[in-house]
């Protein structure tokens, strides 16, 4: 892996240049696994995204003029590069991220076949005709952009979640304005480089970085006409009702509680390593890591033991060697957090199978190990709450019945799992599961980025879901044509 250049000052991305806020406010941006400060990024405020809305508005007049072919060519141009540049994108995320390197390629993957789906806006953004809805009268469809739109991004996936959004947006005909975490601020600006690198023209994608001025800014500035943002629940809650009050359309999702239920004729080897890989890869920070095992009839004692072997053979380390399979937690408030609730947990009666806490303990960075509970039951907090850490619960129930209900019993509903041979259970599974991306026999059920990423719950607000044809409708306004001639 070759060596990543640190970055001193990140700057905005405005109207095609690189601009320092006028507050000249920074915060430090640091490697989890090192705890080392490896850069600083803008604290921006509402003047800053004023500039880029002012920006974004007026490239918005051409830029909705542009064929709709012509966009997809710049996006094929995009991937392209994206595709040249994959390695190198993969080392920033798992510098700044924390993640490991193949976790990392693996979003970067992701994220081009965001952008590869986008590209295919000629088809996408067709509308509807009927020739004839009455004697001589013909009735049709258009689609159009909206504006300018927001996006809002979390550190978990400084990829391929702002992939979601703004190429979808852009190809659309749309023009955006990004607010990456400011935790993971570097990836984004490599993004921005490279689109301009495509011929992207100034002012269709501009990025401020800060926080919650930042944040409020693109909520209530009356320009912007649509909000995307993933991140935790309560966050998204308050994205959704501030958003919508101020008449926009928004789309914000929010957190999960996933569950893997393991029936007894399962393949335990297959059931095991994917369920040990959803729930620690990417340290357990993602909205569809597998947090809790619903273990059915007399597998528990079997799965358990074998989870707990698989976990005592995890490499935990930095992400930056290929080596490591388990990275850090992006902060030190997060591993404290981490820490907390696995005290919570024994309090509350759960049996610790494998404790993460004594792993890597000598580091000086944001490391918690493979952590494993037994006998949890759904009213501890350790099976309430989203932990977002590499913590996995194991419930223990005598029938799928009793499985559903478990899951179903969760505020959340982003992915849930079941590992079996059966049809008929299956079926079952399908039917009466309370969730809105399923898996069978795999850990990690999120869908590509041709079909909608479509939980619901408390893990969404709003109407339309990211990506697919969802995000096509998100991303445009309807006009319906009745004609006679």
């Amino acid at each position: 892996m070759s060596t990543i250049r640190t970055v001193e000052q990140i700057s905005n991305f405005i109207n095609g240049e690189w601009v320092e806020p006028t507050s000249g406010n920074y915060t430090e941006v640091f490697n989890p696994a090192t705890g080392e400060e490896i850069g600083k990024v803008p604290i921006s405020g509402f003047e800053e995204i004023d500039s880029a809305v002012k920006s974004a508005e007026l490239a918005f007049k051409e830029w909705r003029r542009v064929a709709v072919p012509k966009r997809a060519r710049m996006l094929f141009k995009y991937q392209q590069l994206l595709i040249e540049n994959r390695e190198e994108l993969a080392e920033i995320i798992t510098l700044e991220n924390g993640k490991t390197f193949d976790d990392a390629t693996g979003e970067v993957q992701r994220g081009i076949e965001c952008v590869e789906f986008a590209a295919g806006a000629p088809t996408l953004m067709m509308g509807e005709h009927l020739p004839d809805i009455a004697t001589g009268i013909e009735s049709g469809m258009y689609r159009y952009p909206i504006g300018v739109v927001g996006g809002i991004a979390p550190f978990n996936f400084p990829m391929m979640v702002p992939c979601w959004m703004f190429p979808l947006a852009i190809a659309c005909g749309n023009t955006f304005i990004l607010k990456p975490s400011e935790k993971t601020p570097l990836l984004a600006n490599r993004l921005a480089e490279i689109f301009k690198e495509a011929g992207l023209p100034d002012g269709v994608l501009n990025i401020v970085h800060g926080s919650n001025d930042v944040v409020n800014g693109i909520l209530e500035h009356e320009k912007i006409k649509a909000v995307s943002f993933v991140g935790s629940q309560p966050v998204a809650k308050y994205i959704y009702q501030t958003a919508a009050a101020n008449g926009k359309r928004v789309q914000a999702l929010a957190g999960a509680k996933n569950h893997s239920i393991v029936l007894e004729d399962a393949d335990l080897d297959n059931a095991v390593s994917n369920i040990t890989a959803a729930a620690f890869g990417s340290a357990g920070q993602r909205c569809m890591a597998a947090s809790v095992v619903v273990a059915v009839g007399d597998v528990a004692d079997k799965l358990t033991e074998r989870l707990k072997q698989a976990a005592d053979n995890v490499v935990i380390g930095d992400g930056a060697d290929k080596a490591s399979f388990l990275g850090p937690v992006i902060r030190k408030e997060q591993k404290q957090r981490t820490l907390d609730y696995i005290e919570t947990g024994l309090e509350e009666g759960a049996t610790l199978l494998r404790d993460g806490r004594e792993d890597k303990k000598d580091s000086d960075g944001y490391f918690v190990g493979a952590t494993i509970f037994d006998h949890v039951r759904t009213d501890m907090k350790i099976w309430e709450d989203e932990m977002f850490a590499p913590v996995l619960s194991v419930v223990r129930v005598n029938t799928i019945d009793e499985a559903i209900e478990v899951a179903n019993a969760s505020e959340f509903a982003n992915g849930a799992c079941l590992y079996t041979d059966s049809a008929k259970a299956i079926r079952t599974f399908r039917e009466e599961i309370d969730s809105g991306m399923l898996g069978i026999n795999l850990g990690v059920p999120a869908p590509m980025a041709f079909f909608p990423f479509s939980g619901y719950k408390n893990s969404f607000y709003g109407d339309l879901h990211a990506n697919g044809k969802d995000g096509v409708q998100f991303y445009t306004r309807k006009k319906m044509v009745t004609a006679r001639y």
